[in-house]
């Protein structure tokens, strides 16, 4: 939400353009993830006649999936570096607290993902660091008053 309405034509817009694209590389190759990993590997192993041989975990499909999720992990944080460098011209350090915080929870999430312990925390790393971003971003927007 704080990248909306824009890019501009400069280092800062240049950035955003970089987030959006992360992002949605994220949400892609994240995605494939979930998909190859969860619905065909599991899918794959439920139907296999010698799944001791194979072992849930073992499945080749769980490394593809892996290696996309990978990807996405890794879109994720240039996503939270650019989203940085396109709010810092304007809203100075506010944003790097949240920045911070999203850094250390997008690197625990290259290979915690969602498992407990460490997941979990990582997920709440993530909302932190995005309410903080958030907050970091919200005093200095110009808003339309009522008259």
């Amino acid at each position: 939400m704080p990248l909306w309405h824009r890019p501009r034509p400069d280092l800062a817009g240049f950035a955003t353009v970089i987030a959006w694209t992360s992002a949605f590389l994220y949400a892609a190759f994240y995605t494939g993830l979930d998909a190859v990993a969860g619905i065909a590997a599991g899918t794959a192993v439920g139907h296999a006649t010698d799944t001791a041989s194979i072992g849930p975990l073992k499945h080749p499909l769980y490394d593809t999936g892996d290696s996309l999720g990978q990807i996405g992990a890794y879109a994720l944080i240039v996503a939270v570096v650019a989203t940085a460098v396109a709010l810092f011209p304007k809203h100075g350090a506010r944003v790097v607290p949240g920045t911070m915080i999203l850094l250390v929870a997008g690197w625990s999430f290259m290979d915690s993902h969602i498992f407990w312990p460490r997941g979990v925390w990582t997920m709440l790393g993530f909302a932190l660091g995005f309410a903080l971003l958030a907050a970091g971003t919200r005093g200095s927007e110009s808003v339309p008053r009522r008259t």
